[in-house]
């Protein structure tokens, strides 16, 4: 596999920042994963940080070099997040459970498929235009859906922050998966928060990304989002890929990985060993142990039930 690939969050107007973004990647496969903690619940960014490590770790566990089942690998490892946040709340006798939205792509042998649930989104681009984009889990959707409300009302409905699908949430979550994308040779796949298309408008997203390398056009976009959302903006995140991108447009973003080794991963994503508790004063060190063992136990059992199925 030969891409290009560039992440960047900013904080935007909120005190802390509940958006997670990563990537891993083998030999022939190539993970890609955005969460938005949700800010009306408590302690939204450690629903996506373990969302994240979750799937990631799944990956990896999966990834030999290639994922043999990916319809199977994204449900099931959406699944697995899920219960694995269910469990946080349930260790440290949370009032409620934290959830996240949460957006995934896994690219192996020239093509893609994608997953998400909630609003995050994931773009795939072309030349400029937008092939596909994810539909959101959100009331305004399902009432265009309807032809109970117009597509103009996106941006002005009173419910069009209003999500039904989530990780998290009392209910599993309903994990939409798209069908395989053949890929071309400067394709570009963008995976977000709603800080970033809730700003900018999706043409705006794939002409500038079009316009230039995927380094230079996502800080961009995420500055000019932060300027037009003010002091109260949200969090704003955009994980970008490029596709057999060439040395002489991306410089040192691009990735080639027909040397590695079939048994080695290589991810930005956290370890659990290494989560990040911002509250230490309300979960003691033994606390935090017993949730990190508790999170590895349950993915050392769903990576065994995945990969005999």
């Amino acid at each position: 596999m030969r891409f290009s690939v560039y992440q960047e969050s900013h904080i935007g107007g909120r005190k802390n920042n509940q958006d997670r973004m990563g990537y891993s990647f083998t030999r022939d496969a190539l993970l890609l994963l955005v969460a938005d903690g949700m800010g009306g619940h408590i302690l939204g960014e450690m629903a996506a940080q373990i969302a994240m490590q979750t799937i990631a770790s799944l990956f990896q566990e999966n990834a030999k070099p290639y994922v043999k089942k990916p319809e199977r690998f994204l449900e099931d490892s959406f699944f697995a997040a899920h219960r694995e946040i269910h469990r946080y709340r349930a260790i440290n006798n949370l009032p409620e459970t934290p959830r996240t939205t949460i957006v995934a792509c896994l690219i192996q042998h020239n093509s893609a498929m994608w997953a998400h649930c909630g609003d995050s989104r994931l773009y795939w681009m072309r030349q400029g235009q937008i092939l596909a984009r994810t539909r959101d889990h959100s009331r305004i959707e399902t009432l265009i859906a309807q032809g109970r409300a117009d597509a103009s009302e996106r941006d002005t409905h009173p419910d069009r922050n209003k999500l039904f699908n989530c990780l998290g949430a009392p209910n599993m979550p309903i994990v939409e998966i798209s069908r395989r994308a053949s890929l071309q040779a400067g394709d570009i796949m963008l995976l977000c928060s709603d800080g970033l298309w809730s700003m900018l408008p999706d043409h705006e997203l794939a002409q500038r990304l079009h316009n230039n390398t995927i380094v230079r056009a996502v800080p961009e976009l995420l500055t000019t989002a932060t300027g037009i959302a003010g002091k109260s903006g949200d969090n704003v995140t955009a994980l970008a890929m490029m596709w057999e991108s060439s040395d002489s447009l991306q410089g040192n973003s691009t990735i080639t990985t027909n040397t590695l080794p079939v048994g080695s991963v290589t991810t930005t994503i956290q370890a659990p060993r290494h989560l990040d508790m911002e509250s230490a004063d309300v979960y003691n060190e033994s606390e935090i142990e017993k949730a990190i063992d508790e999170i590895r136990s349950a993915i050392d059992k769903s990576s065994r039930i995945t990969s005999r199925n």
